[in-house]
């Protein structure tokens, strides 16, 4: 199986990149992908950051993807042409706080980020709603339709738990893709998406519901 959401000491991680991998390894998964937080990336980091996948690629048994978790802002995701054209995928979050009942601009932050063809993934979508109030069933299909329309996948985040059951059938239904991630910020929690195989499942979701199933 997959875990397209771990962090290293790159970002906000505890440890490093060959750590997550040998976890992963550990636990049998099938596809590793590593997605450090975009902001703490200066060009040479970059390269020492890829430089180090790039070389766990031709190691490791699991298969290891370079990814990147970019911020979904106001003014656009903070991810450049150049970048991702280096990159295997692009995770784009939304990390900013909200006033109860202002779910509406959460989902305009989210629809920007779909309609943004350098990324691929929305993560942990929908993990802020039991604070500041849940959308409707109207604003989900919304959502899910323009997904479709721009190719757009969306992360079944295990530490989060989200997104809700509905959403995910949604996804399903219209053909829209899905990853598993942990969102591990330190090693031992590599692999730990149980919360998001049983979901997928639960959704009557099938292999090839999955982005980069073909690797799987």
């Amino acid at each position: 199986m997959m875990d397209l959401h771990t962090h290293t000491r790159f970002s906000d991680g505890t440890g490093y990149i060959r750590d997550n991998i040998a976890e992963a390894e550990r636990k049998g998964l099938r596809i590793v992908g590593i997605s450090d937080h975009i902001h703490f990336f200066t060009p040479h980091v970059l390269n020492s950051y890829l430089s180090l996948i790039n070389q766990a690629k031709k190691e490791s048994e699991t298969i290891v993807l370079a990814g990147i978790e970019a911020n979904i802002l106001p003014e656009g995701v903070d991810i450049t042409d150049d970048m991702r054209k280096r990159l295997d995928y692009v995770i784009a979050s939304v990390h900013m706080y909200f006033n109860l009942g202002s779910h509406y601009k959460y989902l305009e932050l989210v629809k920007t980020a779909i309609q943004d063809e350098n990324v691929d993934i929305i993560g942990h979508f929908g993990n802020v709603f039991p604070y500041i109030g849940y959308p409707s069933i109207e604003d989900y299909k919304e959502i899910v339709n323009l997904a479709e329309e721009y190719g757009k996948g969306f992360e079944i985040s295990a530490r989060y738990r989200v997104p809700e059951l509905d959403f995910i059938k949604l996804c399903i239904k219209r053909g829209v893709k899905l990853v598993f991630g942990s969102d591990a910020h330190q090693p031992k929690d590599v692999g730990n998406i149980n919360w998001s195989l049983k979901a997928f499942k639960k959704a009557g979701g099938k292999k090839e519901d999955l982005l980069f199933s073909e690797l799987l």
